[in-house]
């Protein structure tokens, strides 16, 4: 495993649970996050040392090729994630509760995200929604199950919301965003995710809170930052969020890899003695 010196902890610890990122919190320090789907890709991010890793539904997206992650349902969520935690041995891994599977009561939300950890081994979930989750959020605390918020633009209800647009743009929106992450902490969140909400009022939202923010195109502030692996290390060809930053472009490797295997085949270059019985 990659170590950096930039880490606030006094030593990395054999398992990331959500107590050392309470104290990377309360340390002024940071950690990183990023989605996954497999085993491998989950092993070599692991060794990179990423802290935690997010089996999240963007999985329709990127894995299943859908146009939402409405379409995303409990058992995708619990084979995806059964891979991923697979491949880890220190990040701290969390699944999405799936759209459909947790809105309808609170009994729904128990019994999905008791589901989702009992068969995959993940540590938490992660759920939609604001303050009118608050007992969802109080029940699956009580039944064991650490719960990472998600507040701002939250993609399960981009038909609501009016398709993928930043929010907590009005005037008031930093206090309302501030009372919210509040009642979602003293609900018993473990962190709280922020997406597409302007730098200044996710600031604002990191400071008044005692857990960990974590952010996603809403600036630096926040304890720590998760991005969509395929959109920043360039497997996704097609558009990419302006909040990306693009680390690699491993979509050009590949298909030139692609390119360079099938010209060989075609002109007998491969299997070569070397590659042959």
């Amino acid at each position: 495993m990659v170590d950096t010196p930039y880490s606030v902890l006094k030593k990395t610890p054999a398992r990331y649970r959500t107590v050392h990122f309470q104290q990377i919190k309360e340390a002024g320090g940071k950690f990183a996050m990023l989605t996954c789907y497999d085993a491998m890709t989950a092993a070599i991010f692991d060794d990179a040392g990423i802290e935690t890793l997010l089996i999240g539904d963007s999985l329709g997206n990127v894995v299943q090729g859908q146009n939402s992650t409405l379409g995303v349902t409990m058992d995708d969520m619990i084979t995806f994630s059964k891979a991923v935690v697979a491949g880890t041995e220190r990040a701290l891994v969390l699944a999405d509760l799936p759209f459909g599977s947790y809105e309808e009561s609170v009994e729904q939300a128990v019994a999905s995200g008791i589901r989702l950890v009992k068969e995959t081994g993940i540590s938490a979930v992660k759920m939609e929604g604001g303050i009118e989750y608050v007992p969802h959020i109080q029940a699956l605390t009580a039944a064991g199950v650490p719960v990472v918020a998600h507040t701002g633009f939250t993609p399960q209800s981009e038909h609501v919301l009016g398709g993928y647009r930043v929010q907590g743009r009005q005037d008031d929106a930093a206090t309302h965003m501030v009372q919210e992450a509040l009642a979602l902490q003293d609900a018993g969140a473990v962190m709280l995710l922020m997406e597409m909400v302007p730098a200044d009022v996710a600031a604002a939202v990191d400071e008044a809170l005692t857990i960990p923010t974590i952010g996603i195109g809403a600036g630096n502030a926040t304890t720590g930052q998760v991005l969509v692996w395929q959109d920043a290390f360039g497997l996704n060809q097609g558009r990419v969020p302006s909040f990306v930053k693009q680390y690699a472009d491993v979509g050009r490797v590949l298909s030139d890899a692609a390119k360079n295997y099938r010209e060989d085949v075609l002109k007998s270059d491969f299997p070569d003695e070397d590659h042959s019985f």
